[in-house]
C-alpha cells in the first residue's frame, strides 16, 4: 500500500476576477454615458409671442381642464352645428351634459364660469372666481381646421364686444397654444 498524500488546493484569488468584473463594468457605463451625451437633445420648449400662453407651462391646474373640456367639447360643438345650421346654445350644451358648460361640481370648482353665446360665433365664459381660473372665450369658427381659438382673460369684468385677434389682444386676453414638443411626445425613428 502507498502511503497516502494529502494535497492542499488553494483557492484561486478572486482578486483579479473581481477587479476585471469592475473594469467591464466602467467601461460598459463609459460607452453607455458618451451614447447619451453624444445622441442627447435639448428639450428647451419653444418660446409663445406675447399675446399666447402655453397650455402645459402657463395655465392652472382648474384653467388646463377649462382647456382641454373646450377642446373636446368643440368636436360636438361643430357637430351640432352641421345639424341645427346654427351654433347650439350654452344652455343647450349644459342640457347634453357637455363640460364646461354643464353645471357640476367640476366646473364650480374651476370658477364656476357663467356661459353665453356671442354675436353668434363664439363662448364666452365669465369667471365667477378669477383667483381660481380665469374667463374663457372660444371661437369655434376661427380654428376649423382642427385646432380650437381659445383665449384667457384673467382680468375680465365683462364680455368682448370685438372678436378680432388684435381687439381681443389689446383687451388683455391671451391666445392659448398648444405645444407638442420633445418634451411631451417621444419621436419614434423606425
Amino acid at each position: 500500500m502507498t502511503t497516502p498524500t494529502t494535497q492542499t488546493v488553494r483557492p484561486a484569488g478572486a482578486g483579479h476576477e473581481t477587479l476585471n468584473v469592475l473594469l467591464l463594468c466602467l467601461l460598459i457605463l463609459a460607452v453607455a454615458g458618451s451614447v447619451v451625451a453624444w445622441r442627447g437633445v435639448s428639450h428647451e420648449p419653444e418660446p409663445v409671442s406675447g399675446h399666447q400662453l402655453d397650455a402645459r407651462r402657463d395655465l392652472g391646474a382648474a384653467e388646463q381642464g377649462i382647456y382641454a373640456d373646450l377642446r373636446v367639447t368643440l368636436d360636438e360643438i361643430r357637430l351640432l352645428r352641421e345639424e341645427q345650421q346654427a351654433l347650439p346654445t350654452p344652455q343647450a350644451l349644459a342640457d347634453e351634459g357637455f363640460a364646461p358648460f354643464a353645471q357640476d361640481a367640476s366646473s364650480v370648482s374651476r370658477g364656476g364660469h357663467a356661459w353665453k353665446l356671442l354675436a353668434d360665433s363664439a363662448y364666452y365664459g365669465q369667471s365667477q372666481a378669477p383667483a381660481v381660473a380665469g374667463s374663457f372665450l372660444m371661437r369655434p369658427d376661427a380654428g376649423e381646421q382642427g385646432a380650437p381659438d381659445i383665449w384667457l382673460n384673467r382680468n375680465a369684468a365683462e364680455a368682448p364686444t370685438d372678436l378680432s385677434d388684435a381687439a381681443l389682444s389689446a383687451a388683455g386676453w391671451k391666445q392659448i397654444v398648444a405645444q407638442y414638443d420633445a418634451g411631451v411626445t417621444r419621436e419614434h425613428r423606425h
